[in-house]
């Protein structure tokens, strides 16, 4: 049982990770590229391929977090290290929620000339969120081999 648990929570993380990975240092420079100056265009299909989304990782966030609690009740010698990487999660879980709610919206009205620094800003948000889910992802891999 606590393997299949184990596995779940692993394999999640490392979707979620991977998939901020892929869409941070993939897609978005390759749409970057593609459409060159073409930025409402380029703005548009970011728009289209985000769109939908929120509650699917909100969903897998959910079942990351739940697993993890399930871990933890199952082994709590090193139960220090569930607390920081639920905290981990918390923060990126945090700056999930404003760049979906607050952020994204405010992209989405933006003008032109109101949108580079918001892309900037996303771009620090999304890194932030990558690090610490990656860094999660990482004691968790520790946590395995105490």
């Amino acid at each position: 049982m606590t393997a299949l648990v184990a596995i779940l929570h692993a394999g999640l993380a490392a979707a979620w990770v991977g998939g901020m990975t892929y869409s941070l240092f993939v897609v978005q420079p390759k749409l970057k590229k593609y459409f060159g100056t073409r930025e409402e265009e380029r703005e548009h299909l970011t728009a289209v391929i985000a769109s939908g989304n929120r509650y699917k990782v909100l969903a897998l966030i959910a079942v990351i977090a739940a697993t993890g609690v399930v871990l933890l009740l199952l082994d709590s010698d090193h139960w220090w290290i569930h607390a920081v990487k639920a905290a981990l999660l918390l923060i990126a879980t945090s700056i999930f929620w404003y760049v979906s709610w607050r952020h994204w919206p405010r992209r989405i009205f933006a003008t032109p000339t109101e949108r580079p620094p918001l892309q900037r800003q996303l771009l620090i948000l999304a890194t932030t969120m990558l690090t610490l889910a990656s860094a999660a992802f990482a004691l968790g891999v520790v946590a395995a081999q105490l």
